[in-house]
């Protein structure tokens, strides 16, 4: 049986080539993964969220081992592993710690792309899963357009839109991240084409025959402004906003939309206050030149709080504000997508709330932790016109709803967002004592103040990605060269102290 080894590409990683025998990075696989006794010991207030999870990181095989070798070699004939990165065994998942069938237990700090949102096996989660609403949702799925459930607005209301961000108190369900985009930018352009028309005027019979054939007035000729690194997805709308890598894009056919520079802060922050200034007054400069000369007229803009597969990258609240005064001057609708910096990572349940902004985004996007997808929006006007304008089969999953809805319970009932942010301050100290001891392996280390939501640069990135398994750390990268931590809203300062231990020893190494 062979094994994979792998590499790290910028956002996954991949198997690089086939090795006959597996070569070892940790001589000694057999034992509980070795940690400082400060790494392990529980602050004597700190009570933790799940007590049957592994007090350390357990290493018993190099990973992938045996068991997950043949696995991988099984899936491999009827799915496509070449994107693979750690065959794992939900059933012994648990908390912040993801198993594989080899017995390995690493801790999680990646969690799904930044996914999970309140721990593996979740005993709340699995409580709501037996429910009887989400056993009539899984098994009498509805068309929710034409037939929706008799309870969908209490659901609704008694979870995404308990937490709907300011300015919002209404949702559009999806399912995905991408989609939730796609139907944000429907969303928008069915607004300004409206508005363009006159209230209440109906289409010309132009209209509808040239929309037939793909040609304005009836397909008209605007656009949507994303931002140089941006992410926004992989569907075709979506992904004719997404910026961040070539493999994203190549060979698909995209709108000839625009770009918008992105701040390229400099680290620390306070040590360049003027030359940050700088570069995001001439973005939003740029912003502004967009919106007035570019030959498709620019419906609406769609930016990240923090660009996070392009590199994790930061801009002020300054700056957010600014995009919003602008956008408004110029009747343009400003889209906030939080489809991976939602649900409590940064310490609020939505990162844009440490915006502080009078003026709220017109709609939000959401999918990742919030384990459902979709926008959020207020103004009525963002309602189509007429019906089946916006409209699918689906038009999202009931079933991840009530999930949603246990998620708010678990997240409340908890205190999770307190936690994530004390978490993260204590998190963030850590890592900026590390980058003080080791200034030449992290570097920019950014996201202070934004829960652990935090990442930095390593011109080693991909070598302390694959050192980090042989010590029991599950962590992702993003960009170019940026380690990006996306731990659970249940990480705790236990965790973080066995992750600044496992980090320090990569580092080492």
């Amino acid at each position: 049986m062979s094994t994979f080894t792998f590499i790290r590409s910028p956002s996954r990683l991949q198997p690089l080539i086939r090795l006959a025998t597996p070569r070892t990075l940790v001589p000694n696989f057999r034992t509980q993964a070795r940690f400082t006794t400060s790494a392990l010991k529980m602050s004597s207030s700190e009570k933790p969220y799940f007590p049957d999870e592994p007090s350390a990181p357990i290493i018993k095989t190099p990973i992938p081992g045996p068991k997950s070798q043949k696995a991988i070699s099984e899936l491999d004939q009827v799915f496509d592993t070449r994107a693979l990165n750690m065959m794992a065994c939900y059933p012994k998942s648990i908390g912040n710690y993801i198993a594989d069938l080899d017995g390995n237990m690493l801790l999680d700090v990646y969690a799904q792309i930044a996914s999970i949102p309140v721990g593996y096996s979740n005993p709340h989660l699995i409580e709501t899963a037996k429910s009887p609403a989400m056993i009539d949702s899984l098994v009498n799925r509805p068309a929710l357009g034409n037939f929706p459930r008799h309870d969908w607005a209490e659901i609704l209301k008694t979870g995404l839109l308990k937490v709907a961000p300011k300015g919002c108190n209404q949702v559009f369900t999806a399912m995905s991240g991408s989609d939730a985009n796609e139907t944000a930018f429907k969303a928008a352009f069915m607004w300004r084409r409206r508005k363009d028309r006159g209230e209440g005027a109906d289409f010309t019979e132009e209209e509808l025959a040239s929309t037939m054939l793909n040609k304005a007035p009836g397909s008209p000729d605007l656009s949507i402004m994303s931002f140089t690194h941006a992410f926004h997805g992989r569907l075709f709308g979506s992904l004719s906003t997404t910026r961040s890598k070539p493999i994203h894009k190549l060979d698909i056919p995209a709108f000839d939309w625009p770009k918008a520079p992105f701040p390229a802060l400099k680290y620390p922050l306070e040590d360049h206050i003027e030359e940050n200034n700088a570069e995001e007054k001439r973005c939003l400069e740029e912003v502004k030149k967009i919106i007035k000369e570019f030959h498709s007229p620019v419906a609406a803009i769609i930016i990240e709080p923090v660009q996070s597969e392009g590199g994790d990258n930061h801009a002020s609240p300054e700056f957010f504000k600014g995009l919003r005064q602008i956008t408004r001057k110029h009747g343009v609708l400003m889209i906030v997508d939080e489809v991976q910096t939602g649900g409590g990572a940064s310490g609020k349940f939505w990162a844009h709330s440490h915006w502080n902004m009078e003026d709220p985004p017109d709609m939000v996007t959401f999918s990742k932790k919030c384990q459902a997808a979709g926008y959020y929006f207020g103004n009525p006007e963002l309602r189509p016109n007429k019906p089946y304008r916006q409209f699918n089969t689906w038009m999202g999953d009931p079933a991840r709803a009530v999930l949603f809805r246990g998620i708010v319970e678990e997240v409340e009932s908890k205190k999770l967002l307190d936690n994530v942010q004390k978490v993260g301050d204590y998190l963030y100290g850590g890592l900026e004592k590390l980058s003080k001891k080791y200034p030449g392996e992290i570097m920019n280390l950014r996201g202070k103040g934004q829960g652990t939501f935090i990442a930095w640069d390593s011109p080693r990135r991909d070598e302390i990605l694959k050192k980090a398994k042989t010590v029991g750390v599950n962590v992702g990268g993003c960009g170019p060269t940026a380690i990006r931590l996306r731990p659970m809203l249940v990480f705790q300062q236990h965790h973080a102290d066995i992750f600044l231990d496992a980090m320090e020893k990569c580092i080492k190494s």
